[in-house]
């Protein structure tokens, strides 16, 4: 299994994300009456600008978004790289040095992949810690 494979599979996986993560991204159209928009108020909310849905977005929620959508696609990335060792682990056929490889490349999805997750949990516990600093 050459680099030119990991290449195509990487490119691949960056087009899907790209092709269904970002251009795909669901309406969530509501019906809204543009004649009588108080209708619409959410509880604790005050002004007209509130009323309309899906108009505005707290800064730190698409900050924890794109934090999300960014880990998320590494993961699947990392994922890949370690199903990929074990196909190449499997295929070997006792041979050393691709079982050698195969182990190598599987231990380095597995140190990426904890990195990653390690990454998200910091990346969530200061997002978490900034909100209830700033809503006190």
């Amino acid at each position: 299994m050459g680099t030119q494979f990991l290449r195509h599979v990487i490119a691949g996986a960056m087009f899907s994300f790209l092709a269904f993560g970002l251009l795909g991204a669901p309406a969530f159209a509501e019906e809204f009456n543009v004649n009588n928009p108080l209708d619409y108020i959410r509880p604790g909310s005050n002004t007209v600008e509130d009323a309309i849905p899906g108009r505005y977005k707290d800064p730190r929620e698409i900050v924890r978004d794109i934090i999300n959508i960014f880990l998320g696609f590494l993961g699947v990335i990392a994922v890949i790289i370690i199903l990929m060792a074990g196909f190449q682990w499997m295929t070997a056929g006792g041979e050393e040095e691709k079982v050698a490889e195969a182990r190598q490349r599987l231990i380095q999805g597995a140190i990426g992949l904890v990195l990653i997750i390690a990454a998200w949990i910091i990346a969530y516990f200061v997002i978490d810690q900034l909100v209830k600093a700033i809503q006190r």
